[in-house]
């Protein structure tokens, strides 16, 4: 049977949010919010209300309460209620009796559906612990425990007792997932009987993409009982079929056949889990396992919610705190070597002869430097021939600026056979043009993973011969062994590298590259010259001609009757457009005469600051911005210029902002010994730092930022004028996380 013919997705494509069955131990009811008609029903409704789905679907809600046992005027003072506030999160579960059956109901909202889904409320565990001893002694001792333990793992371990021991499931595991999403188990607790699964690796097809995303919305998952039928939602007769029910927030939401299989397969009958996030992704889960079926009642899952929202936040505490660490650490370095730079004659000297060395910056083991048609190394690296034949593979790639990889040889097959010292690399671009770069070396780190069972899945077919990946049927331990790989390189050691390049081309540009690529650069120079100047004349000097002359007109033919606060409006209105056109003419005369003099003085940075803040604060009215100024050290260059870059940070900063419920924009500097430093910092939209190469280039403009208004110059003009000040410019960001522009000035 040929491989084609099988289908090596299915897992990934399961549309688990609409399965169209919900769980046996509830009931559901889905209603239009605006109708309080019932659109969809569980087919098991008739169990709870005596009224089957086929009669109430179609029914307005309140016409079929009344018939049942329901409590009809409390649930329809809930729904009905007119608060805009409303949370149902907040508000659940709500708490009632239906033919003398504890009942918790729990409401959510989705795709203009209102959701009402009925579980049982118990008041007794078999673990021998109350609903109130769970709350408690939950929330209690995992805060305890975050402060107590002094390892992450012990806090894990400890998490995954406390757990176990409150909630009663044979098996507890703390599961963490890698960067290929494959996962492991790092904590574990158990009943003594059962093997263990510490250690174990599992695939990242057992826990696929779209069942990733669903974790991060729902953070606690029940499935109380894998043998139960579940039960089918019926829709009202006219509902289009393409328009399932969306049970993305549903508590009673059923479970796909491809994991009820694996589950069996693994001799499991209740399963719950517990989400941890780390940065807004999904880092790990707490996975409880139960031989029987097992039954955990909302406000015990609630509980287990707080607690896994309380170790997301230690993990965010102690991961940052490590990075923090390990970041400064490797910026030190970098700023020794940047002192070395600017006192060496040679990038060369400055960066592989000093006690500090290219190889400070990263937890490497080796670093070369090709660099001028020679090559130096430092520690434990590859060969002279092995390193400029990557070299020359590095310039058929698509790098321009950096590349990080744990396996080098899966890239660049030739490495295995230096992947003892270098079966990892990072690597900075100097000059791909001179074929120029800066490479670390991290060696090959051999391990042995012990996965749950082979981790190639087994293929089943038809009758009509068509195969799909099925469950694992064994999970036996299968030990492989894992070749050229190297340890990861961090974020610290990466942003440290880049910044190293950054400042070593400063002193290369300064040194020789003017010439040595001289004709190469005027021709681009030329390009953009040519479409700069195009932009600047047509799409600015236009529309500011008529912005003058019509307040002109306004001012002449009405002047007489404005009222006093409208003319000077008006009048400023002029000054602005006088401001505009010089300043255009200014920045033009810069884009053609680049080599031209700077009109250099001290620049009153307060000054500048608070008029560019005045500016925007104006042009942001209605909406929620806060623009704060800090220190404002003075800068020694060309004033005009300096207000230029900075309206172009400062206006950026407040552009990208537009989302945030409330946005803020910080600006502030510091001098040291041999330069002033300032820092633009906001809490927009953030960018991919893999993107970060196009981010001068002239009418670039990141893929995030389309939707928003920008010709894709503003960035450019802020490059060159950090250029001609010898300056440096560099950026921290993240998506979703805001960006931090840094641009730093010699000390005259």
């Amino acid at each position: 049977m040929s491989l084609a013919n099988v289908d090596l997705s299915n897992c990934d494509r399961e549309p688990i949010h609409i399965l169209g069955q919900i769980q046996s131990y509830g009931y559901l009811l889905a209603i239009h919010p605006e109708t309080y008609t019932i659109v969809h029903a569980s087919e098991n409704i008739a169990d709870l209300i005596g009224m089957s789905a086929t009669q109430v679907l179609g029914q307005p809600l309140e016409d079929v309460v009344v018939k049942t046992a329901l409590p009809a005027g409390r649930l329809m003072a809930l729904l009905k209620a007119d608060d805009p506030d409303r949370s149902w999160e907040t508000l659940n579960p709500y708490p009632m009796t239906v033919n003398g059956q504890s009942l918790n109901l729990v409401v959510h909202q989705h795709e203009r559906l209102i959701v009402l889904e009925w579980e049982p409320s118990t008041d007794t565990h078999d673990a021998g612990s109350s609903l109130a001893l769970l709350n408690q002694r939950l929330i209690t001792e995992s805060l305890t425990e975050v402060q107590a333990s002094q390892t992450l793992t012990e806090l894990l371990q400890n998490t995954a007792r406390r757990v176990k021991a409150i909630t009663g499931f044979d098996r507890v595991m703390v599961y963490r997932f890698s960067a290929d999403w494959h996962g492991q188990v790092i904590a574990e607790e158990k009943e003594d009987h059962l093997e263990p699964f510490l250690g174990l690796h599992y695939p990242a097809s057992d826990i696929p993409k779209q069942a990733r995303e669903l974790y991060k919305v729902n953070l606690v998952r029940l499935i109380a009982d894998v043998g139960s039928t579940p039960s089918r939602i019926l829709s009202q007769p006219d509902w289009p079929d393409d328009k399932p029910l969306d049970l993305t927030h549903s508590v009673l939401r059923a479970v796909s056949p491809i994991h009820i299989e694996y589950l069996k397969n693994m001799g499991v009958q209740a399963s719950m889990s517990i989400s941890l996030i780390y940065q807004d992704e999904l880092w790990g889960l707490i996975s409880c396992h139960n031989t029987m079926p097992r039954f955990v009642d909302y406000p015990a899952r609630r509980a287990a919610k707080f607690v896994s929202q309380l170790l997301s936040v230690a993990l965010e505490f102690r991961k940052d705190k490590e990075d923090l660490a390990a970041q400064q650490l490797y910026q030190q370095a970098g700023q020794r070597l940047h002192e070395q730079l600017l006192l060496s004659d040679t990038i060369v000297r400055a960066i592989t002869q000093f006690p500090t060395t290219a190889l400070d910056v990263t937890n490497a083991t080796g670093a070369a430097l090709l660099f001028d048609g020679r090559l130096y190394l430092l520690g434990q690296t590859p060969d002279e021939p092995a390193i400029r034949a990557m070299a020359d593979w590095m310039g058929t790639t698509n790098t321009t600026t950096s590349l990080e990889t744990s396996q080098l040889p899966s890239l660049y097959p030739p490495a295995e056979g230096f992947r003892e010292v270098g079966a990892g690399l990072l690597a900075i671009v100097l000059s791909r043009e001179l074929n120029e770069y800066l490479f670390w070396f991290k060696p090959e780190r051999i391990r042995e993973v012990s996965w749950a069972g082979n981790p190639n899945k087994p293929i089943t077919f038809n009758d009509s011969g068509a195969g799909k990946i099925s469950p694992r049927t064994s999970f036996a331990t299968w030990t492989e062994m894992v070749r050229n790989t190297s340890a990861p390189w961090s974020k610290a050691e990466v942003s440290a590298a880049v910044k190293l390049r950054d400042d070593a081309l400063q002193i290369v540009n300064k040194q020789a590259n003017e010439i040595r690529m001289l004709n190469q650069q005027l021709k681009l120079a030329y390009e953009e010259l040519d479409a700069f100047s195009y932009t600047v004349s047509h799409d600015l000097r236009t529309p500011l001609s008529s912005i003058r002359c019509y307040s002109e007109i306004l001012l002449e033919e009405y002047g007489q009757d404005l009222v006093p606060d409208a003319h000077s409006l008006l009048n400023k209105v002029i000054d602005s457009t006088d401001k505009m056109r010089r300043l255009i003419r200014h920045i033009l005369y810069y884009s053609r005469m680049g080599r031209s003099e700077l009109d250099t003085q001290y620049v009153d940075m307060d000054k500048l600051l608070n008029d560019i803040r005045e500016e925007i604060m104006v042009a942001a009215q209605g909406r929620s911005l806060r623009l704060e100024i800090g220190d404002t050290p003075s800068i020694y260059a060309d004033q005009l210029m300096i207000l230029q870059l900075f309206t172009n940070l400062l206006g950026n900063a407040a552009k990208y902002t537009k989302l945030a419920q409330d946005g803020v924009v910080k600006v502030s500097g510091y001098q040291n010994d041999t330069e002033v430093v300032y820092a633009v910092e906001d809490n927009g939209i953030g960018f991919d730092m893999s993107q970060a190469d196009k981010m001068f280039d002239l009418f670039k403009r990141l893929e995030n930022a389309r939707n928003f208004e920008g010709t894709g110059v503003g960035l450019t003009i802020v490059k060159r004028i950090i250029d001609r000040h010898q300056g440096k410019i560099w950026f921290q960001s993240a998506p979703n996380k805001g960006t931090t522009f840094f641009v730093s000035f010699p000390v005259r």
